[in-house]
């Protein structure tokens, strides 16, 4: 798969504008502060292909990047405190109504702050995944602000939070110092080429 062929297509503020699924679909979901557009961005070697902001919770919208044959779809964050009730409640629309609608989802990449155990609403999701049987990886993110000692303590740690099997990839990554990035791109290449 080539990560540098990829474009950005739409977003949509609600999840009856999303429009049918017409092609594998690999989504990025997790809490706000995560650090989910810098990944998006080191995973396709582009510096502004998702908006990074200094402010959590900015991802408002569901958007749409195709590379290839996939469809990437950077979810909004979820659990950032300094927005509104009702935004609140139209991001969890988002999230869910996108979960909800048949689409073809070939694999969900729940990203994780290696840095602290996983929260409530990262247990919900991966419990929510797990229910619904979505094919899904676990990302841990900011991984360079741990050392490699570190790093691999708090990896168990979540594994055995969430109850992963070994069925489920998990991968280490820091989007600041590229750590895990390949072993990213060849897990989303295999699950391309099984599509």
């Amino acid at each position: 798969m080539n990560f540098n062929n990829v474009r950005y297509e739409r977003s949509f503020g609600t999840s009856s504008q999303l429009p049918p699924s017409t092609m594998p679909e690999i989504s990025f979901a997790g809490r706000s502060n995560v650090g989910k557009s810098s990944l998006i961005n080191r995973l396709f070697n582009r510096k502004a292909l998702a908006k990074v902001s200094g402010t959590p919770g900015k991802t408002s919208t569901i958007n749409f990047f195709e590379a290839g044959d996939v469809r990437f779809v950077d979810l909004p964050g979820y659990g950032y405190a300094k927005v509104s009730k009702s935004e609140k409640g139209r991001w969890s629309e988002l999230i869910e109504g996108y979960f909800n609608q048949d689409r073809d989802f070939l694999l969900v990449l729940s990203l994780i702050d290696i840095r602290h155990p996983a929260q409530p609403l990262d247990e919900n999701m991966i419990a929510f995944l797990q229910d619904a049987e979505l094919p899904f990886a676990v990302v841990l993110t900011k991984a360079d602000k741990l050392t490699p000692n570190k790093q691999r303590q708090q990896k168990a740690a979540i594994t055995r939070q969430l109850d992963l099997g070994p069925d489920v990839p998990i991968v280490v990554t820091s989007s600041e110092k590229g750590i895990g990035i390949d072993e990213l791109r060849k897990l989303v290449s295999a699950e391309v080429r099984n599509a």
